[in-house]
């Protein structure tokens, strides 16, 4: 990290030190505890002046979202170019590169299939009985024909069309493959000093505003906490409680596997790294956004587990944007789920149909709150079962998108400490 950077993250080495994930976790059960008083089961205020006052609770969280949002793209951007163009040399990007990408794919495999381990073990579906709610419903008309799918089309498509365009609508997955490519031509130009200069200049004024923004992360924190929990309310936990359970309890089994990673491959003790890495897991689960935790991952990365800076500047941005090892656990288990309560049946083809979506919609999903609703649509559709199933548990979202935005965060973390070994 050039000195200029090293300069700009002080101030997040001082919120560390300052105990931040204990601040977030007395924010977490603060909100928590507003949240049931504010919720629809305690009937003690009125829904709509609760809506109001957590609307008012959420003001510093959703700011400090915003102010991310602000600068996560030019942050993106600058982290991976001056994260390539300081590697070293094109031969290690060429070594890094396939077995990053290999190792993304292989990682999100294995979440579907725990995903499905435990769906079919526990059987959630056949806890709830949706009676003639869905009585209208038709089962199975919406399966996708393999042959429909253009597969040479898709792989073109990945290339952004325009790269300014990725970048005003948020398109990360664009924006991570135009900037890897301008990286690596750019990587070729003899005279690149001052193009490196203001990419680090670029990304030291992102991580400023960063910085400005962690200042609100135990107030953003209590707010968003209160705000879901009393939209979502305890009645929706209790009904819903098999399905949740079940989606916990895989992405568990998925922390475990990153503990077996960093214990076999690494040499070091899970707990330890579990316990190094709680301030990104705590400041995910609040958020909701991989995107948001990026700049203290990165830092847990290179000053918490001594990950060698190219690697770190590669593998956190890259992996914010495409490694949601969570994100396709969640949808295996919804997929199975929902195909329990409406009583489709799913062949292997319909199951290897659904890790190849998953994992593609995965490793393409914005880096944003709620985009596993989008994606789980897509996959209901691909297999027949009625998207309007949706309905059922949307009210357990926010809880479940908190927590494997947790994971999906221990994930880039997993991945910068194997490959760190990898190319000791």
């Amino acid at each position: 990290m050039s000195n200029v950077l090293k300069q700009k993250s002080k101030h997040i080495s001082l919120l560390l030190k300052s105990k931040l994930w204990l601040q977030v976790l007395v924010a977490m059960l603060l909100g928590l505890a507003f949240g049931i008083m504010l919720g629809p089961d305690s009937n003690l205020v009125r829904p709509e002046l609760a809506a109001l006052i957590t609307d008012w609770f959420a003001l510093p969280g959703n700011l400090f979202l915003q102010m991310i949002r602000l600068v996560i793209i030019p942050l993106i951007f600058s982290s991976i170019a001056v994260g390539i163009l300081t590697s070293g040399s094109p031969s290690f990007l060429k070594k890094i590169g396939p077995r990053l990408i290999l190792y993304f794919i292989v990682t999100t495999v294995i979440a579907v299939i725990i995903g499905f381990f435990v769906a079919f073990l526990i059987q959630p579906g056949s806890y709830v009985e949706v009676g003639n709610s869905f009585s209208d419903v038709v089962v199975g008309q919406e399966f996708v024909d393999i042959k429909e799918i253009n597969i040479p089309e898709a792989l073109v498509n990945l290339l952004p069309h325009n790269p300014l365009e990725s970048m005003v609508n948020g398109d990360m997955l664009g924006v991570v493959i135009f900037t890897i490519i301008f990286s690596l031509a750019l990587l070729m130009v003899k005279k690149r000093n001052v193009t490196l200069h203001v990419l680090e200049t670029v990304q030291h004024a992102s991580l400023t505003v960063v910085k400005w923004a962690m200042h609100l992360i135990p107030f953003a924190v209590f707010g968003l906490m209160a705000k879901a929990t009393s939209q979502i309310g305890m009645t929706t936990f209790a009904g819903l409680f098999m399905y949740i359970f079940t989606v916990l309890l895989g992405l568990f089994l998925i922390l475990v596997m990153y503990g077996l990673i960093v214990f076999i491959f690494v040499g070091k003790n899970p707990f330890k790294f579990m316990s190094e890495i709680k301030d990104a897991q705590l400041l995910a689960f609040s958020t909701s956004s991989s995107a948001a935790v990026m700049p203290l991952s990165m830092k847990i990365a290179e000053d918490g587990l001594k990950i060698k800076k190219n690697i770190a500047r590669i593998i956190i941005p890259i992996g914010a944007t495409i490694n949601m090892n969570g994100t396709a656990l969640y949808q295996s288990v919804a997929t199975i789920f929902l195909a329990q309560v409406f009583g489709v049946e799913l062949s292997i083809f319909s199951l290897l149909l659904i890790v190849a979506i998953t994992v593609g919609a995965s490793i393409g999903a914005p880096s944003a709150p709620g985009i596993g609703i989008v994606i789980l649509t897509t996959v209901l559709a691909s297999v027949g079962i009625p998207i309007e199933g949706i309905a059922l548990i949307l009210g357990a979202d926010r809880l479940l998108d908190m927590s494997r935005t947790s994971v999906n965060v221990s994930g880039d973390l997993t991945a910068c400490e194997f490959f760190n070994k990898v190319f000791k």
